[in-house]
């Protein structure tokens, strides 16, 4: 997996066309979600988008998350905020201010309000999941 860094580097010399072509690309990258975790419970709330997150715990206390959503360019950003988390401790995920680290891509401006009003709810929910594992 690439890192945030590497692909804030990338992103930055695009145009915004290929912007969306890298961030459908990085939604196409994620683990495949089973359709069976793609529930009410899983589903996140206040997207355009339909948007799933369903955590797992690894043997090292880890945490890995399985993602989907049924638009392309949505599931590119939740590629992104994942990168951000995936395979951390649930106390490096709290200590990760998320925002932050997506700052670079400037995504309020990239993208319309539709594609990255959700984001904050993607972010609390993996916050909320990280504080009960913690």
């Amino acid at each position: 997996m690439q890192t945030l860094t590497d692909i804030a580097d990338e992103y930055g010399f695009l145009d915004p066309d290929d912007r969306y072509r890298l961030l459908i690309d990085l939604g196409k990258a994620l683990e495949p979600m089973p359709d069976p975790l793609k529930t009410d419970s899983t589903l996140v709330r206040g997207c355009s988008a339909s948007v799933w997150v369903y955590p797992t715990v690894a043997g090292d206390g880890s945490l890995h998350f399985l993602a989907d959503s049924n638009a392309a360019i949505t599931k590119g950003i939740i590629a992104l905020v994942l990168t951000s988390v995936q395979d951390k401790a649930p106390a490096a995920i709290l200590a990760t201010d998320i925002p932050d680290a997506l700052a670079p891509f400037d995504l309020k401006n990239q993208l319309s309000s539709n594609r990255t009003q959700g984001i904050p709810n993607m972010i609390a929910l993996i916050r909320e999941t990280a504080e009960r594992y913690a």
